[in-house]
């Protein structure tokens, strides 16, 4: 169980927050300021997430810490083709990336980093996304309501494309999120 503790998460996404929450643990939102999301291009791209995770983890001072305070720190990223779909910066961006992911698999891959006074883990989750083939109405009728523009890949699973337009998912839905809570859950009881 992770009664005892208190979690700290490090994430400005709402997604990550509610998700969180609804472990129904005792946990607060911290910032973090200017962490460089940048990782070297030799990495392999299913590593990229929890190198930033724990970038993230990094740039908080762990020496604030309390005895029973855990720092929880994550990434998310949207492979295709061995290639890493981060957040697109324009609604041309977002309809390259879904329409370069209908009718394909791609791979979402969370990063996570846990750290307590004395400790600190990572991990990430993988989880397989299928996408039905999805017409040019769908992508902009998506794009235009929801700007889906703060997300990799450009799509949230619990939004209007998921609803319409995957066909299925092989792993943990939660990951697809940002935050992949059965992996999340076993960990914490571990620390």
């Amino acid at each position: 169980m992770v009664k005892g503790k208190h979690l700290l998460l490090a994430s400005a996404s709402p997604r990550r927050r509610e998700l969180l929450s609804a472990l129904d643990t005792d946990m607060h939102v911290v910032e973090l300021h200017d962490v460089d999301e940048s990782y070297p291009e030799s990495l392999e791209a299913e590593q990229v997430p929890e190198y930033i995770a724990c970038k993230k983890r990094d740039a908080y001072d762990s020496s604030l810490l309390n005895d029973n305070d855990v720092l929880v720190t994550a990434d998310t990223v949207v492979i295709l083709d061995g290639k890493v779909l981060g957040k697109p910066h324009d609604a041309k961006e977002a309809a390259e990336m879904l329409r370069a992911m209908s009718g394909k698999t791609h791979t979402v891959v969370t990063g996570v980093a846990l750290t307590t006074r004395s400790t600190s883990v990572s991990f990430s989750t993988r989880t397989l996304v299928t996408f039905d083939n999805l017409t040019d109405e769908q992508i902009n009728y998506y794009i235009e309501r929801y700007k889906p523009f703060d997300k990799a890949g450009a799509y949230g699973i619990q939004e209007w494309i998921g609803y319409i337009g995957i066909k299925g998912i092989d792993g943990c839905y939660y990951n697809v999120m940002g935050l992949p809570l059965h992996d999340l859950y076993s960990k914490l009881s571990t620390l």
